[in-house]
């Protein structure tokens, strides 16, 4: 009888354990009342400079969240952005302080309205036009951050 060495043994028990004690790194969610988006992260100025631009559509059930180092008043606008678009202010405390809905302008290459968060804002959601409302989002709404969104304000910069 083969006798299998005790160090082979070892390290195939490990080998066999590897996709399983990994925890996969969960994409970032965010719900709202009775909405839920997969979310890109927008986490440093060049990601949020480009956010949705140079797109034919946003998916339903997709966006973008925008995590910003501090929490003050935010400003959009449609630069290069080809589809209508909602977007929810989100203050530090997780709660929706501002909603606007952002038409595609009519020189999308010279956008001529900023839409601000009015309020301080740590976050903010980009969705399809539309998407809020539908999902019944409205200014006090508890957000909840999930999967690797909730761990994104430490990546901010």
């Amino acid at each position: 009888m083969r006798r299998t060495h005790p160090a082979w043994i070892a390290l195939l028990l490990a080998a066999a354990c590897l996709p399983s004690c990994r925890r996969p790194q969960e994409e970032p969610r965010v719900r709202i009342a009775g909405g839920m988006w997969r979310v890109e992260l927008a986490l440093d100025q060049s990601t949020r400079e480009k956010g949705l631009a140079d797109r034919d559509e946003v998916a339903d059930g997709t966006g973008m969240l925008f995590v910003f180092g501090r929490e003050e008043v935010h400003s959009f606008h449609m630069l290069n952005c080809r589809v209508p678009l909602d977007v929810a202010f989100i203050s530090a405390r997780l709660h929706v302080v501002e909603i606007r809905t952002m038409p595609v302008e009519a020189d999308p290459a010279d956008p001529k309205v900023i839409y601000s968060s009015r309020r301080p804002a740590r976050y903010a959601l980009e969705v399809a036009a539309g998407a809020l409302a539908r999902s019944g989002v409205q200014i006090g709404d508890r957000v909840e951050l999930l999967g690797h969104a909730r761990h994104a304000t430490k990546e901010a910069r």
